[in-house]
C-alpha cells in the first residue's frame, strides 16, 4: 500500500510520542510505500543525517515548521469560551492542508495514517482510508487531571476542556476507517463508545536492543530515578505528589537516599524541588540510559495518565525493579509483586520504595521478570507487527 503518515512531530527514537511514531515508521516503511509529513517545532535544529535517514525510509518528505505561540494562555480560555478547545487547533494549519491538497495531487495513497487525534481533522479526498493512532485518549487525560487539581482555575478549565475534548475526540475515531489503541483497556472504553468501529490494540513498546541491563557496579545504592518529559503535567504533578507525600518518608528512614529527577523542560515548580535534600533535577539529557542504570530503583508515581508509559518499559529493559501507582502501569501486562511493586498510597508508595533499597535480591528478581516481559510482549519489533497485522486484515477487508 502507499500510505501517507502525518505527525504533529517529527518521528525520533529518542522521547514520548515520538518514540512511538518513529518505530511504527519503520515498521510500515519495512512493508509498504511510506511518505511523511510532519510538523516540529524548530526545523533548524534537525540534524541533517537524521532528516537523510527519514529520506531513505520515505518515498516522499515534507517537514512544516509549527508556529510558536506566545499567548498560549489567552487562546486556551478563548478557545473554550468557543467551545473549541485550543488542543484541537494548534495542530490544524492552512499549510499543512496545502501540502496535503499538493500531495494528493500529485501522488496516489491508498491510507493516511494520523498520529494523533490533534492532527486527524483535514480534508482528504474521498476512498482514502484513514488511520488514527491514539496515543492516548486525550479526554481522560483532562478529566483525570481535573479529579486531581486543587488550583480552582485550573480545576474548571480541565472538566471544561475535557468534557468538550471527548465529543470531538470521539467523531475523529468515528471518522476513521481503523483505531489505533496502546491497551486493551482503552479499546474497551472506545469500542463501547463506537460499537461498530475498527479498533485494534498496537501497544507501545521499547528498543530493546538500546535499553538493556547494565553493569551492576554502576548501580548506586540507594538511588531513586524517575524519568520523563518535565513540561507535561502527568510527569509534574507525579513528582510534586512523591515530593511532598513520599519523599520525606524515605527520607527518614533511609537519610543517605538520592532522587534524580531527568526530563527536558522542567516546570518552575519541578526546578524548585531542586532545594530538597537528595533530590536533583538534570533537565534535559542526551541519554537517559546512563540515569537508569545508576539507579536502584525507578519510580512512576502518576495520578493522571491515559495510554501505557515508555518509562516504565524503559526502565524494564534495562532491568531494573519499578515502583508504580496503579495508573502508572495501566494498559500494560504486568503482574504487582512479580514484574514490579505498585502503590498509590503515599506510606504505602514510600514503604515499597524503601523495601526494595534495602532488598537487592528483591530487586534483581523484579528487573529479571521486567526484562523477560518487554523480551516476549514489549519490544518495538513485536508492537509494529501488530500494526502490519492491522493493516493486512484492513486490506483483506477491502477485497
Amino acid at each position: 500500500m502507499h500510505i501517507l503518515v502525518v505527525s504533529p512531530l517529527l518521528p525520533a527514537p529518542t522521547s514520548g510520542q515520538n518514540t512511538r511514531n518513529f518505530h511504527l515508521l519503520k515498521a510500515l516503511a519495512s512493508r509498504h510505500h511510506i511518505s511523511l509529513l510532519a510538523l516540529e517545532n524548530d526545523t533548524q535544529k534537525i540534524p541533517p543525517d537524521y532528516l537523510s535517514f527519514l529520506s531513505a525510509l520515505t518515498d516522499n518528505m515534507q517537514v512544516i515548521a509549527l508556529p510558536t505561540n506566545s499567548t498560549k494562555r489567552r487562546q486556551q480560555i478563548l478557545g473554550l469560551l468557543r467551545g473549541v478547545p485550543h488542543v484541537l487547533q494548534t495542530f490544524i494549519l492552512p499549510e499543512v492542508q496545502q501540502a496535503l491538497d499538493a500531495l494528493f495531487a500529485k501522488h496516489h495513497f491508498d491510507a493516511v495514517l494520523y498520529e494523533g487525534m490533534h492532527i486527524a481533522d483535514y480534508r482528504l479526498p474521498e476512498n482514502v482510508i484513514v488511520i488514527l493512532d491514539e496515543h492516548n485518549l486525550e479526554f481522560e487525560l483532562r478529566l483525570r487531571t481535573f479529579q486531581q487539581e486543587r488550583a480552582l482555575l485550573r480545576k474548571w478549565y480541565n472538566w471544561l476542556e475535557g468534557h468538550l475534548l471527548k465529543s470531538a475526540e470521539i467523531e475523529r475515531c468515528r471518522r476513521a476507517d481503523v483505531v489505533l489503541m496502546t491497551s486493551e483497556r482503552e479499546q474497551t472504553i472506545m469500542q463501547q463508545l463506537l460499537p461498530t468501529s475498527k479498533i485494534v490494540v498496537v501497544p507501545n513498546g521499547v528498543d530493546n536492543a538500546n535499553f538493556r541491563p547494565a553493569d551492576r557496579s554502576k548501580e548506586v545504592e540507594n538511588s531513586i530515578v524517575f524519568t520523563g518529559a518535565m513540561g507535561y503535567y502527568p510527569n509534574v504533578d507525579a513528582v510534586r505528589f512523591f515530593a511532598h507525600h513520599c519523599w520525606p518518608l524515605i527520607r527518614a528512614r533511609i537519610p543517605s537516599a538520592t532522587w534524580q529527577i531527568v526530563g527536558k523542560n522542567p516546570m518552575p515548580e519541578v526546578l524548585q524541588l531542586a532545594n530538597v535534600p537528595g533530590v536533583t533535577i538534570t533537565g534535559e539529557v542526551s541519554d537517559t540510559r546512563l540515569y537508569l542504570a545508576t539507579a536502584s530503583v525507578a519510580i512512576a508515581p502518576l495520578r493522571i495518565g491515559s495510554g501505557t508509559r515508555l518509562k516504565i518499559l524503559e526502565a524494564f529493559a534495562m532491568q531494573k525493579a519499578v515502583v508504580s501507582s496503579s495508573i502508572g502501569c495501566e494498559g500494560l501486562a504486568v503482574e504487582a509483586g512479580q514484574h514490579l511493586l505498585v502503590a498509590d498510597q503515599p506510606e504505602a508508595f514510600a514503604e515499597a520504595v524503601i523495601a526494595l533499597l534495602q532488598q537487592p535480591e528483591k530487586r534483581r528478581e523484579l528487573g529479571r521478570a521486567g526484562r523477560a516481559l518487554v523480551e516476549t510482549a514489549y519490544s518495538w519489533e513485536q508492537c509494529g507487527k501488530h500494526l502490519l497485522q492491522a493493516i493486512e486484515e484492513m486490506e483483506l477487508s477491502l477485497v
